[in-house]
């Protein structure tokens, strides 16, 4: 089995600087603060899958048809319930919504489920998880945007520390709006 899910990766500067505010957020607060190798959104979550399906999976997604976008990320948030600190945006992008809801079809159509396929989509990237201190102050945080241009196929690798993420596949965005 594989444990995947689609994702947006940021460039490497909006990355850099998710990365310091989740670093900072979390020597406040404790907690364990998300490695900028891993930093992304997540678009859909499918969980444990087969390796042997793994080709279905993808070719699935290649018939999403989405354009790129840009992406501003300028509201952060703690989520009390399961400790995990967040930066969103104020306003998502319509394509956003559109490239996270086509790929639940497609998946769903070859005969995928998704995680909590009936949650509504909020994008977000995680920044630190286990916070302690669920009031410690946030940092200074300008916002941090970057245009999508792709999406990945990820596989998380579970490890005794926390996971690695390594993309599977790419697929291209439509030249448009980003």
């Amino acid at each position: 089995m594989a444990r995947v899910f689609f994702a947006l990766w940021p460039s490497p500067e909006a990355a850099r600087q998710l990365a310091a505010v989740a670093a900072s957020f979390a020597a406040a607060a404790g907690g364990r603060a998300t490695r900028l190798e891993s930093i992304h959104l997540t678009l859909a979550f499918l969980g444990d899958v087969a390796v042997d399906r793994l080709p279905e999976l993808e070719r699935a997604a290649r018939e999403v048809r989405g354009e790129a976008f840009p992406l501003t990320l300028d509201r952060l948030a703690v989520w009390r319930h399961n400790r995990v600190f967040w930066a969103g945006c104020s306003v998502a992008p319509p394509a956003l919504a559109d490239l996270s809801a086509g790929l639940a079809a497609a998946v769903r159509a070859a005969g995928f489920a998704v995680a909590d396929g009936g949650r509504t989509f909020t994008p977000h990237v995680t920044l630190a998880r286990r916070i302690v201190a669920l009031d410690a102050a946030w940092p200074e945080c300008a916002p941090v945007s970057w245009t999508n241009r792709r999406f990945a196929l990820v596989r998380s690798m579970p490890s005794a520390d926390a996971s690695s993420y390594r993309s599977i596949a790419e697929f291209s965005l439509l030249a448009g709006s980003g």
